[in-house]
């Protein structure tokens, strides 16, 4: 099995936690095989935004089919 990783960054004004799903549900939706993600890197968006946008960056994994370039 060969695995792809890249790299989505989710965003929320609620939370960490809903910005890590925000990555997570735009990954299931547009990537078949997602085997797990990995949060990288938290932040909070200030000064571009009416209040607070939570941040989270992910890698997420996912499994190629066969034939599939890496």
């Amino acid at each position: 099995m060969v695995y792809k990783k890249i790299t989505l960054i989710g965003r929320s004004d609620e939370s960490f936690d809903a910005a890590v799903d925000d990555a997570v549900d735009r990954a299931n939706e547009t990537l078949d095989n997602v085997h797990w993600v990995e949060v990288k890197e938290m932040g909070v968006e200030i000064a571009s935004v009416e209040d607070r946008e939570y941040q989270a960056e992910v890698e997420v994994a996912f499994q190629l089919e066969s034939g599939q370039q890496a």
